[in-house]
């Protein structure tokens, strides 16, 4: 069973992992059109993913899933693409070390849809956290 505080850790490896994404994609994008390297990275997601879910035994038929769930889950996938198109063109041609804080900005972004969408209120204390983080990602993208 997992536990409802495990999730702080989960995102913190997912922080470590984007991170090392930006990193090797600013490594393997040299010379290489960044919509092929985008192509390559989903098709080992893709891959690596399969296998995981094969071998964790929690592999099910995914067209018992509600239509609902089809629908939100391809939306997703939609975004998911778009994003990663622009973030291997923004890495191309910036600075890792400014696009990935840029694209955090994400963050700031589910709190507001989160709350316009989801219907979920952050506390006053979460609300400055995001403020400074916008705040962040306005320093490092303004240039003097």
């Amino acid at each position: 069973m997992i536990s409802s505080a495990s999730w702080f850790y989960w995102a913190i490896l997912s922080a470590v992992f984007a991170a090392l994404t930006a990193i090797f994609a600013k490594i393997g994008i040299r010379g290489v059109d960044s919509d092929l390297a985008t192509l390559v990275r989903t098709a080992v997601v893709i891959v690596a993913l399969w296998a995981f879910v094969w071998w964790a035994g929690k592999w099910s038929n995914p067209f018992a899933l509600p239509g609902k769930t089809w629908l939100f889950l391809v939306l997703s996938g939609l975004a998911t693409g778009a994003s990663w198109v622009c973030y291997f063109r923004a890495l191309q041609i910036g600075d890792a070390s400014k696009v990935a804080p840029v694209d955090k900005l994400s963050l700031v972004l589910v709190a507001v849809f989160a709350f316009a969408f989801l219907g979920e209120r952050p506390a006053l204390r979460e609300w400055a956290g995001i403020a400074m983080v916008a705040g962040g990602v306005l320093v490092l993208a303004l240039k003097r």
